[in-house]
């Protein structure tokens, strides 16, 4: 803690500060003792990365014999995802550089979210045979229309400005003045309830100006995404033949079949759920994506991208029209009450 502010900075530079579940229950730790003594949190990454998400590698390491290490990351994980998005005191995170999965989740539930032309967004799980956790069926239903969808089953980047445009930051920071941002959440002069007015005005840049980048797309996203199956989704970006229509339908093509069902049927729960009904929800998902009950396909997508990096997954199931309600729904059932996520 500097000052009366805690402050959390990731340190892994050489996997992308890529969270481990050393890291989380640090981290929860200290959130926890810092909401009784101190006036505001801030946590930060290095210049290449915030954090690109969890450290999956290492998760599957072992395979699903391995099951119980991953379901511990994964409840202590969203443990601290719902401790972040109950905080009590101001919570304001520095996403610059790479901020995907397990990063997203250690930023987009707290008050504030600072962007900076570096900052690159991503919810990239279905690439991988997961899905959008992180508390990701809580807060991408919440986005405007279907871009939450969109973003969840295609893994598609926002970048600087877009970022805050999409409604995930809520603030742009250019990154030259990010030292001078943070000397004064350190030092803030007054109380932290005023941090808006007396420090994040004088640092950020009004984004009324940016157009969206996907703003062109928007009605074609609101018009497709809101289909009711996968399939039918995909079917339509065939047909409507536009250039980013058929690039959109060759990224969905190349994402785990099952990954996309679950992930749709996920935020369409989600968007009716509380936060902690979300990562409870999540959790039992991602039991069924260790234990590989159902399908194997979180253990190929990180061996196909991160491991022997060939990016030839062999998916189980290997199309939609082999992933059946019955799959789906395997990945929602309750779990023993011991590996229910409690959250008090």
């Amino acid at each position: 803690m500097i000052n009366r502010c805690g402050v959390i900075t990731l340190n892994r530079p050489k996997a992308l500060n890529a969270i481990n579940l050393p890291m989380v229950c640090k981290i929860l730790d200290a959130l926890k003792e810092w909401e009784r003594c101190a006036d505001l949190v801030v946590v930060r990454g290095g210049e290449k990365a915030f954090c690109a998400g969890g450290d999956v590698a290492g998760i599957t390491k072992g395979g699903p014999q391995a099951a119980d290490k991953g379901k511990t990351f994964f409840r202590t994980e969203y443990l601290m995802n719902n401790t972040i998005g109950t905080y009590k005191i101001p919570y304001v995170a520095i996403v610059h550089g790479i901020t995907m999965g397990g990063g997203v989740g250690l930023s987009v539930h707290g008050k504030y979210r600072i962007a900076t032309e570096s900052t690159v967004f991503a919810m990239p799980e279905t690439q991988i045979g997961l899905f959008p956790d992180v508390g990701g069926t809580y807060f991408l239903p919440r986005l405007a229309g279907k871009l939450g969808l969109y973003l969840a089953l295609t893994g598609d980047r926002l970048k600087g400005m877009d970022v805050v445009k999409a409604g995930v930051a809520t603030h742009f920071c250019q990154s030259k003045d990010i030292p001078d941002l943070f000397n004064a959440l350190i030092n803030i002069e007054g109380s932290p309830c005023d941090l808006e007015a007396n420090v994040l005005s004088k640092f950020t840049v009004d984004p009324r100006t940016h157009v969206f980048s996907l703003s062109t797309h928007i009605p074609t996203i609101d018009r497709i995404f809101s289909l009711p199956s996968v399939e039918q989704m995909m079917e339509e970006l065939e047909r409507d033949g536009s250039e980013w229509c058929l690039t959109t339908l060759k990224r969905l093509k190349t994402m785990s079949p099952i990954s996309l069902k679950v992930t749709k049927k996920a935020l369409e729960f989600g968007a009716v759920m509380s936060l902690q009904e979300c990562l409870q929800m999540e959790n039992r998902i991602a039991g069924a994506a260790v234990e590989a009950r159902i399908s194997a396909d979180f253990y190929e997508g990180v061996r196909a991208l991160l491991i022997d990096k060939d990016k030839k997954p062999k998916w189980s199931p290997q199309n939609l029209t082999l992933v059946t309600d019955e799959m789906v729904e395997g990945y929602f059932k309750p779990l023993s009450p011991k590996e229910e996520l409690i959250i008090a």
